[in-house]
């Protein structure tokens, strides 16, 4: 019975059992990291991977979630939890808006494209400094409290990114292997081809814009309640669209489970060499890029590949365990 239960469950299973077991305060706050970066990464995946519309302005999405929940919160007394679905909201807006307007261009241009709106997004923070404290950041006051979404204790939150995780996750694995899932690998592969047979490319490029946004942004607001303090240069930033995007290249982009996977190394990777390797300035970032030409060289779809049932196997299962690949019947 237990075989019938797909492998990557367990991963699942293994990372639920660490939130429940450590204590730590560090050994957590790794693990709400993990988790916070691969259900973002994995909204991503849905438009950079799926799609193949590959994005490096997600950071702009993540900062309209982080700046609209604290805005509302600190000024108005509205509850994160209320502001989080706002802030999705305009995010799928603005990417639906984003996805119209670059229709038409292609790998680099569309690329291009989104830097410079998650620019704009990051220069609108800096100046609106009567909106946003522009430089200076907004903290958010620490009142412990469900409807505030702070916590007193770091599990509570790693397991609501936990939680977070895995619906993005399971939204992710419920689009792959829809209709909307097949016509987006169509239209990735072959735009002109997918017309022809009638995919209004369109619609299935801006819903997959739309669902990638707002749960980039819903991840902005969990962020920044767990952080308690935001500012451009922590939200908004290239290097944070650039280090989501590699989360989903190094696990996998055209799977459910990649972006999973590439949390999974990368994040806690980033944690321990900047907190113990400190001498030497951006050394996870060389790490990152030789782990980046490694996967791409040996691993050109990604570590998810090592999750995959190996060829012989698959054989042996569809011949009852024949290895010459003849039907073994029921005595």
């Amino acid at each position: 019975m237990l075989n019938k239960i797909p492998k990557f469950t367990w991963v699942f299973v293994g990372l639920f059992l660490l939130t429940i077991i450590f204590q730590e305060r560090f050994f957590l706050d790794m693990l709400v990291m993990t988790f916070i970066w691969a259900a973002i990464a994995s909204a991503w995946n849905i438009t950079g991977g799926y799609a193949g519309q590959f994005s490096l302005g997600h950071a702009g999405f993540l900062g309209l979630g982080a700046y609209t929940s604290t805005i509302l919160y600190v000024n108005f007394g509205i509850s994160p939890w209320v502001g989080m679905l706002i802030g999705g909201i305009i995010a799928a807006a603005l990417a639906y808006v984003i996805s119209i307007l670059c229709l038409r261009l292609k790998g680099p241009f569309f690329t291009l494209a989104t830097i410079a709106f998650a620019e704009l997004i990051f220069i609108s923070a800096t100046q609106l400094r009567g909106v946003t404290q522009g430089s200076m950041g907004m903290s958010i006051p620490y009142e412990p409290g469900f409807a505030n979404m702070i916590f007193v204790e770091t599990k509570t939150y790693a397991i609501i990114m936990f939680i977070f995780m895995i619906i993005v996750y399971l939204l992710s694995s419920y689009i792959k292997r829809s209709k909307m899932g097949f016509y987006l690998t169509a239209v990735k592969e072959d735009p002109d081809a997918a017309q022809s047979l009638g995919i209004n490319i369109k619609k299935i490029k801006s819903t997959s814009a739309c669902i990638s946004a707002f749960f980039t942004a819903i991840g902005g607001t969990l962020l920044a309640n767990y952080l308690l303090f935001i500012e451009p240069e922590n939200v908004l930033e290239l290097q944070i669209s650039i280090h989501i995007a590699m989360i989903a290249i190094v696990g996998g982009m055209n799977s459910p489970a990649g972006p999973i996977i590439g949390s999974i190394l990368l994040t806690p990777l980033e944690i321990i060499l900047r907190g113990y390797a400190t001498q030497v300035a951006g050394l996870h970032l060389m790490f990152f890029g030789l782990i980046l030409i490694l996967v791409v060289l040996y691993k050109p779809n990604g570590l998810v590949e090592g999750f995959k049932m190996p060829k012989f196997m698959k054989k042996k299962a569809l011949t009852g365990g024949d290895p010459d690949g003849k039907q073994i019947k029921a005595s």
